[in-house]
């Protein structure tokens, strides 16, 4: 068959830059789809976007489905002839066929022989399969929002204004939200506003470039990051480039050009924070930096038009940006009028959660809290406690207000003026770290308590009125939480027992509706975030569970234990433990064993029990205080010398030996073993 390459192109007015590249790809999924499952073989499928358009480009497509081997299956033998004579249901399948009976062909199965007919049936042309397979494509668009215009009742997420479909240089004929399939695309909308016919599919990149449209967004992306990092170069800056931020210019623009402007020094006096926000979100530009990494006077504006007087351009954009900067110096003036301190009284008018008061009452819960971590980490009580009583002040500042993503920055910009100490200034922004997982976790002990307090105190509460997520809802970030817990206890090697946290945490809220079992709950919560974590790591979910078979409360324990089995895990032994430990596991359960794990030695018979016995003895000798000092790898690989005797164990003695007592002391033999490694994990679960 032959095969040719389609295009397929929307075009509409500009898109939201977030939704761009989303939609592209789930254009080229779906149309991919549609041919998968039409049975239409293609090469590979592109998506292209920019703000003004969504494409498809399919290589190598076939022009028609393949042609099909068709087998029909009528009457039994018996029922299909009479006397030699076809009867009425032989002739009546023959026609439902369009041949006669004779033509028919016997079908031989378990079940007998029947009459049946083969023939093949083409395969249908791809050009007429392929209406139904863009519009199904079109119609599952993940859009936004919706919006109708004009008198039409057609529905999408900006109104659209062409639609191209090109198999190789012949248009598909179809009709996709109200337009005609046809040839002609647009260019650029100021460079190249004239029409743009196609004469074959092969032609769209290229045919897009003479217009001022780069059409394949990851060129489009890197074209705007070499633009920058040489507008930064020739003023002797570093270009800080936010990935968010590249993504959401290069679904603004369709021709890029960089073009580099300043600001008034005066600015500078501002923190960097507050003028790089105000620069990022309200015009989308990028920040420079010097040598010593001290923000300059400079913007970076990625322009959609190849101007003849670019100068005109960089002023207009300085013009933009100035009131947008004096009116960061203008919230932070107005509030640096007061202190952190004296804005506490404001949090009482703002809402947490209607179930668990306001932001005040979640200030004092989290300073019990943090008081008690400090204490318990070797940091400053005292600190803790002010951090935690200034740490939501800044929400209600005006630079927060307007920029909620500078909560804690400016909260220690603040405190830093009102003289607080340098520890209770940093925790205020440390309380927000780590943001995602492999973020820094924070540096200060009063940073340490008052980031894991506030999180303790969200999923205490939460959980406590019955709003655990479930599913894909997670409207309080409980798992972004619980991970922020459990990376903080690990990365900055914190002892603690979550159990106890949590029971703290949980008292702080007085009467929740939820309170009976609510610590159990949050707990296996929280742990049950280890799993995603080892996975993270590489390491295999039977690691996981080994660990997590024991009531392990102490994250950090937690984690230490998942590493130590890990390694043991690769080694040669683990296979024959790992089954050794579920067979012995098997035979305690089975048989209802009281657990005891004393081994009255008078009793061993055969010689394997008795190097079995010894050889425990000795391990338990050695691993007690590896294990005390929590050196769980070192613990394992003791305990996998211990192999050899199981093995012969399991050869040579018959654990459910006539005599009880011999067959009672043998089960506490195997109890002792389990006994050892469940020091550890349950590693009965790598076999899983």
């Amino acid at each position: 068959m032959a095969s040719t390459p389609l295009l397929v192109e929307l075009g509409a007015e500009e898109l939201p830059p977030s939704a761009i590249e989303p939609l592209a790809l789930a254009l080229r999924d779906g149309i991919a789809k549609g041919l998968a499952d039409a049975d239409v073989a293609f090469a590979s499928a592109h998506a292209y976007a920019t703000p003004r358009r969504l494409a498809v480009r399919v290589e190598g497509l076939d022009d028609k489905q393949p042609d099909r081997d068709i087998e029909r299956r009528g009457p039994a033998l018996a029922a299909a002839f009479k006397d030699g004579q076809p009867t009425k249901a032989a002739e009546g399948f023959a026609r439902s066929c369009g041949v006669t009976v004779d033509d028919l062909i016997h079908l031989e199965t378990d079940k007998g022989t029947w009459l049946g007919y083969r023939y093949q049936e083409s395969g249908e042309a791809t050009t007429a399969l392929l209406p139904a397979i863009v519009e199904r494509a079109v119609q599952a668009l993940p859009v936004p929002k919706n919006m109708r215009w004009g008198a039409s009742r057609t529905e999408f997420s900006r109104p659209v204004h062409w639609l191209v479909m090109l198999y190789g240089a012949d248009v598909v004929p179809a009709t996709v939200l109200g337009l005609e399939a046809g040839r002609t695309t647009r260019g650029h909308r100021f460079h190249a506003p004239d029409a743009i016919d196609l004469a074959h599919a092969d032609d769209y990149l290229d045919a897009l470039e003479n217009a001022y449209v780069l059409a394949d967004m990851q060129r489009r992306r890197e074209r705007i990051r070499e633009q920058v990092l040489a507008e930064a170069e020739v003023n002797e800056a570093t270009a800080v480039i936010d990935e968010d931020l590249l993504d959401e210019v290069s679904g603004l623009v369709e021709w890029p050009v960089a073009l580099t402007g300043s600001f008034d020094e005066r600015f500078l006096d501002v923190p960097a924070e507050c003028l790089i926000s105000s620069m990022k979100a309200n015009q989308k530009y990028f920040h420079l930096l010097d040598a010593q990494g001290t923000l300059k006077p400079l913007f970076i504006t990625v322009s959609n038009i190849e101007s003849r007087d670019p100068q005109q351009v960089i002023e207009g954009n300085e013009k933009v940006i100035r009131p947008r900067l004096a009116d960061a110096a203008f919230f932070y003036d107005t509030d640096r009028k007061q202190s952190l301190a004296s804005r506490r009284s404001a949090l009482e008018s703002v809402v947490f959660q209607q179930s668990l008061g306001t932001l005040a009452d979640k200030a004092q819960r989290i300073e019990a809290i943090s008081s008690f971590i400090a204490s318990r980490i070797g940091g400053d009580a005292d600190h803790a406690s002010r951090a935690a009583q200034l740490a939501k002040c800044d929400l209600v500042t005006e630079m927060v207000l307007e920029f909620p993503e500078l909560q804690g920055i400016m909260g220690t910009y603040y405190a830093r003026q009102d003289g607080e100490p340098e520890e209770v200034a940093q925790a205020l922004h440390e309380q927000y770290l780590p943001r995602f997982a492999s973020d820094d976790v924070p540096a200060t002990p009063a940073g340490l308590a008052l980031a894991l307090a506030d999180r303790l105190d969200t999923l205490t509460g939460i959980f406590g009125i019955g709003q655990r997520p479930s599913g894909t809802k997670d409207p309080f970030a409980l798992r972004r939480a619980a991970i922020g817990v459990l990376n903080i206890l690990v990365k900055a090697e914190l002892d603690l027992d979550l159990r106890e946290l949590l029971e703290l945490a949980a008292a702080q809220h007085g009467d929740l509706p939820k309170a009976e079992g609510l610590v159990d709950d949050v707990l296996d919560y929280m742990l049950d975030r280890f799993r995603a974590w080892t996975q993270d790591e590489g390491i295999a979910v039977e690691v996981y569970l080994a660990v997590r078979a024991r009531p392990v409360t102490r994250p950090l324990d937690f984690a230490r234990r998942i590493r130590a089995v890990h390694a043991f895990s690769q080694r040669e032994e683990a296979v024959a433990l790992a089954a050794a430990n579920k067979r012995v596991s098997n035979i305690l359960s089975k048989q209802q064993h009281d657990g005891s794990t004393s081994v009255d030695t008078g009793l061993l018979q055969a010689e394997a029990e008795t190097t079995l016995s010894t050889a425990l003895e000795q391990c338990h000798q050695s691993v007690r205080p590896l294990l005390d000092a929590a050196r769980y790898a070192e613990a394992l690989d003791v305990l996998a010398q211990l192999r050899g005797p199981v093995d012969a164990f399991f050869d040579d003695v018959m654990v459910m030996a006539e005599d009880e007592a011999v067959r009672r002391n043998r089960l506490a033999l195997l109890a002792s073993l389990q006994s050892l490694f469940l020091e550890v994990a349950d590693i009965a679960q790598l076999q899983q």
